[in-house]
């Protein structure tokens, strides 16, 4: 069976998160998106684990389902779907080594609320729990793999958002060259990755190391609406047990669900106080300084793809896993409508089209372009064909600066800000 998967998302007890991000709210988005199974978030965080035991119930495929008294009626038939949780949690590690600071963003992934409270019991020992739903710790990335290893068997760390300047195992300013560098002898315990909004399958690929690697994508959501952003289609039965074994062995991993990785607020290397956006040449050119106020810019994520790589921009994988770079609905509805992406337009023209046609997933990849225009306009037809067709508009997001994508017009870079020291 094929379903759709996103497993990395937060709690309303992460900082800068939705405090709508409850597990009602996620098992109402997760159909008008299209998802089968979701990611808890946060299990270490004990008040989000709690939630989690009072509102979940297990599932006889190793998952959990939401509990009854808990659904809402407020998904259109259009869209409704089974709707399974598997327990997952980011954990940031902050740490020494080789002579630098490394700071390492995880996901891990366990089977039940016994192994999630085995880990976080000790984790607690470690560092503090409380203080956020995304724990930092004081902890080598390697031992956290350890650890997950010995008190959950079945369980499984991927590094988060692989190639992010700050916080990944590859990232630029605290990440490592390779994974044996930072996993050392439990390299074969890591299965997989995620590839991060900044990131394709393609860019990763680049990589031979890689070439034993799973690559997934997932949300990282702050909020409801933003879940599915990215995400992983399996063709498997939809259980924990098949789940795990597809990332494992790439048997029943489909393929992903992408971002245009220029749109990733890390893409571009750049300074975004001083408004500096810079391809990889560029950043050379500039001695990789901010032409402006002359400190370093923050280097990016296809610049350190190119750092890394042993092969061409032009390599094609034979057989791996496809992939489809989309556009959330409700940007595409904004553009077609001229109107802002929150506004009560946008909302009223994405619950008609849903109402009508299913899910968002179905309605921006396999929805009859006709269907479309009928139930929508010929203006939002033609958006979602030409981000079919890869024909998009997009300045590269830098610096934790998102990048702007559209469909009927072209984009600029940003303005430079201040006096350039050019000058």
């Amino acid at each position: 069976m094929q379903f759709i998967a996103d497993l990395h998302i937060h709690s309303h007890y992460s900082r800068a998160t939705s405090k709508d991000l409850t597990p009602d709210a996620l098992w109402r988005w997760a159909q008008l998106k299209g998802i089968s199974v979701m990611g808890s978030g946060d299990f270490t965080h004990p008040k989000w684990f709690r939630e989690l035991q009072d509102k979940l119930v297990p599932h006889a495929n190793g998952l959990y389902s939401l509990k009854k008294e808990f659904r809402t009626d407020s998904v259109p038939d259009s869209c409704r779907g089974e709707v399974c949780f598997l327990l997952s949690s980011e954990i940031s590690c902050i740490y020494k080594k080789n002579g630098r600071t490394r700071k390492i963003h995880s996901i891990v992934i366990v089977p039940g609320f016994s192994d999630a409270k085995k880990l976080s019991t000790t984790l607690a020992k470690i560092g503090n729990l409380n203080a956020d739903g995304r724990p930092i710790l004081g902890l080598d990335a390697k031992e956290l793999l350890r650890i997950v290893l010995e008190t959950s068997p079945d369980g499984m760390l991927i590094p988060a958002h692989a190639w992010t300047p700050h916080f990944s195992v590859f990232g630029a300013e605290s990440g490592f060259d390779s994974l044996e560098e930072c996993f050392e002898e439990l390299t074969p315990h890591v299965h997989a990755i995620e590839t991060g909004l900044s990131s394709d399958p393609l860019m990763n690929r680049r990589l031979s190391a890689l070439d034993g690697i799973a690559l997934v994508s997932n949300s990282d959501a702050h909020s409801p609406s933003k879940i599915g952003r990215e995400a992983t289609v399996f063709d498997t039965e939809v259980s924990y047990a098949s789940l795990i074994n597809a990332l494992k062995t790439r048997e029943g991993l489909q393929g992903t669900i992408e971002f245009f990785p220029e749109e990733g607020k890390y893409h571009y290397d750049g300074h975004r106080l001083c408004g500096i956006s810079f391809s990889p040449g560029e950043t050379r050119q500039h001695n990789y300084l901010c032409p402006v106020c002359g400190k370093r810019v923050t280097v990016g994520v296809m610049h350190r793809v190119e750092a890394l790589a042993d092969r061409t921009e032009e390599y094609r994988p034979p057989a791996a896993p496809s992939y489809r770079s989309i556009i959330p609905l409700p940007e595409i509805l904004a553009e077609a409508l001229q109107v802002g992406v929150n506004s009560k337009a946008v909302e009223r023209a994405y619950f008609k089209l849903l109402e009508a046609l299913g899910n968002e997933f179905s309605i921006l990849m396999d929805a009859p372009l006709e269907a479309i225009v009928a139930a929508g306009s010929s203006g939002i037809a033609e958006g979602i064909a030409r981000m079919r067709s890869g024909k998009v508009n997009i300045a590269p997001g830098f610096d934790g600066e998102f990048g702007k994508i559209r469909l009927f017009e072209e984009v600029k870079k940003p303005e430079i800000k201040g006096q350039s020291l050019l000058f």
